[in-house]
């Protein structure tokens, strides 16, 4: 189980935008952990570790007035921009900030590296069994298009033709588990 940890927050001058300066000023970002502290400078929260887990399941820090993704703001610090479309934790782990965890997406390729929904009843993510036709079917989407990939008899046979699919659409960033 994760720590908890309080969520404290730094000020920033109104409508001031946060820049990677700034951040640097106040944060200090550890590539290896993927954990930002605050700097020594800040007062009674000096080198405790900065944010808490949001109930979106990421790592939120406050700043300003405003809540920062972690992983936002790792991006930030390491190359000075904003990590836009997205970020995406290669482990799928939104929790793990590790500058060798992170690397720029789209939302297409973001949305290929989640894990298998919870109530998937397959087992395998992109595997449903057809109940008209009484087999199990494989269907994967790109770009708000979905495509389907055909009946199997088995969930494994099914299985193997959306991860040949994901290999094909999405490459690094497909996760077929």
């Amino acid at each position: 189980m994760r720590p908890f940890y309080f969520c404290e927050r730094a000020s920033l001058r109104p409508n001031e935008p946060l820049t990677q300066e700034r951040l640097h000023e106040i944060l200090d970002y550890d590539a290896d952990t993927g954990q930002f502290r605050w700097r020594p400078d800040s007062g009674k929260r000096a080198g405790r570790i900065a944010g808490c887990v949001a109930h979106s399941k990421v790592w939120v820090i406050h700043i300003g007035g405003r809540s920062y993704k972690a992983h936002q703001l790792a991006w930030l610090h390491m190359t000075g921009e904003w990590g836009r479309p997205a970020i995406d934790h290669r482990d799928g782990d939104t929790i793990n900030n590790r500058w060798s965890n992170l690397r720029r997406a789209t939302s297409t390729n973001n949305a290929a590296n989640r894990r298998r929904p919870r109530n998937n009843t397959s087992g395998f993510k992109g595997v449903f069994f057809d109940r008209d036709r009484r087999a199990w079917a494989a269907r994967i989407s790109k770009d708000g298009q979905s495509h389907f990939l055909g009946r199997f008899a088995t969930p494994q046979e099914a299985h193997a033709a959306y991860a040949a699919a994901a290999e094909d659409l999405f490459g690094e960033f497909a996760r077929v588990e």
